[in-house]
């Protein structure tokens, strides 16, 4: 090989990606157009297959590291790119997308939330009307000791608290992946979910409502409760979207419903994570805090309620 003519050939490919790379490093990503930006990707190739010839070659160790400094401006430049264009994608995501997934997808997610309120009104309803049903739902220990020693079971979290936290977050997971998976059942596992949430809460509420221990019970829920059951909620809406295209795929043939109805449960699916995250650590920490007044947890959960339904109608203008 002709190492000069070869040096010749090959160095207005060099000098032309130095060029590109300072421009982008003086003045940003955005400076350089689209096309520019796939000469960009286009030269760092070259380049590193220069780097891996002039190696092989052994042209001169001077040589060797110029190009080993070029593609590495070069790599560092798309692929940090590259992640910066990922998460400004998430950024935008979270401003903007899930408001409008929300909104996209509300009559699935007032269904699930109808399923588990109609939970809530039967349990309260027999429970009231039989006792013996409170025991079919709420674990004897729990009534136990709510109706005979007049406490509630929520003090067994301090002390223990990132314990706690943890577990309370795996457990909401769980349950709002079953309910989003549960769509793949035509949605019985789904309705199922919503609605066994629903008599677990709706017998909770009245058992403590019946020993006078509402007002501390509620206390205690509404924290972390006003964006851990609009989460469940959520995942409900999202297996009844998969449940949709599996039973209703309407003007779509089923595979091309699952994947246009499975897109926004997927989307559904990233808002519920970090809700869950914010309401487990508040219902581990925050909650159970013997030191913050009941009052103050009201307000929080009824603030953390109102930021929700805020930002869940915005619209972008």
């Amino acid at each position: 090989m002709n190492i000069q003519r070869w040096i010749t050939r090959r160095e207005l490919n060099w000098q032309r990606l130095d060029a590109l790379l300072k421009q982008i490093e003086t003045k940003g990503l955005k400076s350089v157009r689209a096309a520019e930006i796939r000469e960009l990707a286009s030269l760092y190739r070259s380049v590193a297959a220069d780097l891996a010839k002039a190696r092989t070659q052994q042209i001169g160790h001077t040589l060797v590291q110029s190009l080993q400094i070029l593609t590495t401006r070069a790599y560092t430049q798309i692929y940090q790119g590259s992640r910066r264009q990922e998460w400004h994608a998430a950024v935008e995501f979270y401003r903007w997308g899930l408001p409008s997934v929300v909104q996209q997808t509300f009559p699935y997610i007032a269904i699930a939330t109808a399923l588990f309120l109609l939970g809530a009104l039967v349990a309260w309803w027999y429970a009231w009307q039989d006792p013996t049903f409170m025991s079919l739902i709420v674990p004897q220990r729990l009534i136990s000791q709510v109706r005979d020693e007049h406490k509630l079971w929520m003090g067994s979290i301090v002390g223990i608290e990132p314990l706690a936290s943890s577990s309370i977050m795996i457990n909401n997971l769980s349950v709002s992946f079953g309910a989003v998976a549960g769509g793949i059942t035509a949605g019985v596992y789904t309705t199922y979910l919503m609605v066994f949430n629903g008599l677990l809460i709706g017998a909770v509420g009245t058992l403590v409502g019946q020993n006078n221990l509402a007002y501390p019970f509620w206390a205690f829920v509404f924290p972390h409760g006003s964006l851990e059951l609009p989460a469940i909620f959520f995942a409900g809406g999202a297996g009844l979207l998969l449940a949709r295209a599996i039973l209703f795929p309407g003007k779509y043939r089923r595979g091309d419903a699952l994947k246009f109805y499975g897109s926004q449960a997927a989307q559904l699916v990233f808002g519920i994570v970090p809700m869950l995250i914010i309401a487990g650590t508040i219902e581990g920490f925050f909650s159970p805090n013997p030191s913050v007044p009941d009052v103050v947890k009201y307000l929080a959960g009824l603030g953390l309620f109102v930021f929700l339904v805020l930002y869940c109608s915005r619209k972008r203008s």
